[in-house]
């Protein structure tokens, strides 16, 4: 610490200049000098100040005003192609809308965010509008989902309808009864739930119905493949464990090459192996919704105690992401 103070005195001596013999370094320069020195201090990397290891830090996946972060893949189409304007950031929502469309024709997209993620909380709220567009199957009236653990946009052949993944179900009420929603559904994937794999395609949750164009807020606990928790207004409403690949595409009878899964060899050789990480996406499947305050709390980091980054609620580590005081 001495020789940093005295390595910046001396410079304020190189600086100090001469006219007509009486120096500008003035009681009030030299107050002034000093200020700006001590911040210059305060914010140096090598006294960088440890962050609050319980604060959490939540990741925003939507900036509110663009898609920037964000890549698109509708079936048929090629990789960022926003076929006629589906996927739209508006009014601080990611909106997927169908009023350019004259009928849905199959047009099965997702937009997925940019990074993997595999132990972490994901929270987001959405709502459906008004009426399906024409075209679009009767089970996909006030239908959509939020895919995790998914593959990548990237790696999707052009005419795959959907991701291998875990599908958050999301589901509006018809006003006919009951209609549970933040279901799971497993293309291309199979759970267990209480020791027992559940070859269902789609499980229901114990959620309450939610009619018209309400606002719902979803929480979902992801713990790798470990276990996963659906969470409704604070309500725990399906749990699953043991995440992996396998049980077809749909079911046993539509496996992956009816479902335009790019290698399907590769993911045959992958059955009933753990599933415990990938991305997140939203997805549009013939019925407008919103989604905002998308935000995920990574629960995966650096675990050692000294680490400037270490934080108290991680729960698995990854060290090499650590930082550390320099000295």
């Amino acid at each position: 610490m001495a020789s940093f103070f005295h390595k910046l005195f001396r410079g304020i001596k190189q600086r100090k200049k001469e006219v007509s013999g009486v120096s500008l370094l003035t009681s009030a320069n030299l107050r002034l000098a000093l200020r700006y020195s001590l911040f210059s201090l305060v914010f140096h990397p090598a006294f960088a100040q440890k962050k609050d290891p319980n604060k959490e830090e939540w990741i925003s996946l939507f900036n509110g005003k663009d898609l920037s972060g964000w890549d698109i893949k509708v079936a048929g189409e090629d990789l960022n192609v926003n076929y006629k304007n589906t996927f739209r950031a508006e009014d601080g929502m990611i909106r997927i809308m169908y009023d350019q469309y004259k009928t849905f024709d199959n047009k099965y997209g997702h937009i997925y965010y940019k990074d993997p993620y595999s132990y972490y909380i994901l929270k987001f709220d959405y709502r459906f509008l008004g009426d399906q567009v024409p075209g679009g199957a009767s089970w996909n009236v006030r239908n959509s989902g939020v895919m995790i653990h998914s593959q990548s946009a990237k790696s999707l052949t052009k005419d795959q309808d959907f991701p291998i993944s875990l599908e958050i179900q999301t589901l509006g009420g018809l006003g006919k009864g009951v209609r549970h929603t933040a279901n799971l559904c497993t293309p291309g994937t199979i759970v267990e739930m209480g020791g027992k794999v559940i070859p269902d395609h789609c499980i229901d949750s114990q959620s309450k119905t939610y009619d018209g164009d309400q606002w719902v807020s979803v929480t979902a606990v992801v713990l790798g493949d470990s276990i996963i928790h659906h969470i409704i207004e604070g309500d725990t409403v399906l749990t699953y464990e043991k995440t992996k690949v396998g049980g077809g595409y749909i079911s046993k009878q539509n496996d992956f090459a009816s479902g335009h899964v790019g290698n399907p060899d590769y993911w045959l050789k992958r059955d009933n192996t753990p599933l415990k990480e990938g991305y997140i996406a939203l997805q549009s499947e013939s019925h407008a919704i919103d989604f905002k305050n998308i935000e995920l709390l990574n629960l995966k980091g650096c675990m050692v105690p000294g680490a400037l980054n270490y934080k108290s609620y991680y729960r698995v580590a990854d060290n090499s992401k650590c930082e550390f005081k320099k000295r």
